[in-house]
Order: structure tokens, then sequence, then C-alpha cells
């Protein structure tokens, strides 16, 4: 028999595939209890409702984010084009919950806490000018829902960034 905290998190990853796939307007709990392998009455033992299934895959995409290196804006901007390369899944569910924190606030402070999180990690790098922090945070936030253009949009920010110091 699984351990709770192993079906709880089972049941966060099918969510977040499936939010992948179809968006949070598509996330359906008997398709998740069936990707699972267990009824759909078992997705409600672990999550009285949807509103926190969509928390626990909140937590779980930016979790997959993972801590880049902070030493350089290179380095911080090779990490996203890696992640983007490797996982695309993770930033069609971020996109996601950009869009969903507008109505939702219980995604919306999962968010503003990534965000202040990602904020803080961007400072050092960016000599503490918050309006270039805000425009890498734009960038990447566009890129999300325009992954082709990610390599170029970076390149084009990192130059712009590491030469301009005003």
């Amino acid at each position: 028999m699984r351990e709770r905290g192993d079906r709880r998190a089972d049941i966060v990853r099918a969510a977040f595939r499936q939010v992948a796939e179809v968006g949070f307007e598509g996330l359906r709990l008997r398709q998740i209890a069936e990707e699972v392998g267990i009824d759909h009455s078992t997705v409600h033992h672990h999550f009285p409702g949807k509103k926190d299934i969509v928390a626990g895959v909140a937590e779980y995409a930016i979790g997959l984010l993972g801590e880049p290196p902070t030493d350089t804006l290179h380095g911080y901007l090779t990490h996203l084009r890696e992640l983007m390369a490797s996982s695309p899944e993770v930033f069609v569910v971020t996109a996601e919950l950009d869009l969903r924190a507008r109505r939702d606030p219980v995604v919306r402070t999962v968010v503003a806490e990534h965000e202040a999180n990602w904020r803080r990690s961007l400072r050092p790098l960016l000599a503490h000018r918050e309006s270039a922090i805000d425009l890498v945070i734009a960038v990447v936030k566009g890129v999300q829902l325009s992954p082709a253009t990610a390599e170029a949009a970076f390149t084009q920010l990192e130059a712009m960034l590491t030469t301009d110091k005003t």
C-alpha cells in the first residue's frame, strides 16, 4: 500500500501533466484518478477540492524551476534556456499559473511568493536595478507563451543588460 504522501504526490504529478496538456480549465478529477490508478473518491480524500489540487500543482511547478545559479546573469539565463529545452511543460504550466493567478487568490499567493523570491535572486545580478529585474521577469513570462523565441530573447536581454548599466 502506498504512503499518503506518495499518493498525494502521484495525484499532483498527474494533475501537472494534465494541466500541461489541456490547461486548468481541462483539469478533470476523474482523469487524474484514472491516471494514478485510484478511484476518484480517493482524490477527494487527499485534496478536498479542485482548488486544493490547483494549489498543489502550483507548488510543484514552481519547485521544478529549481534554484538557478545566482553568480551571473548569463548563468541564470543559461539555466532557464536549458530548463525550457529539457522540460518545456514546466513553462506551459507556469504560464497557466500566471493566467489563473489573476482570478484565483490561492494561486495568486503562490505565484506572488515565487515572484518575490525570483526578484530577490535577481537583485544582486542586476545591481539592484528594479527596472532591469522587471524586464527579465517580463521576458521570461513572455517566452513561456512563445518558447521558440527564448534563445533570441534571452541573448538580446543579456546583451542589453550587460552593456547598459543605467
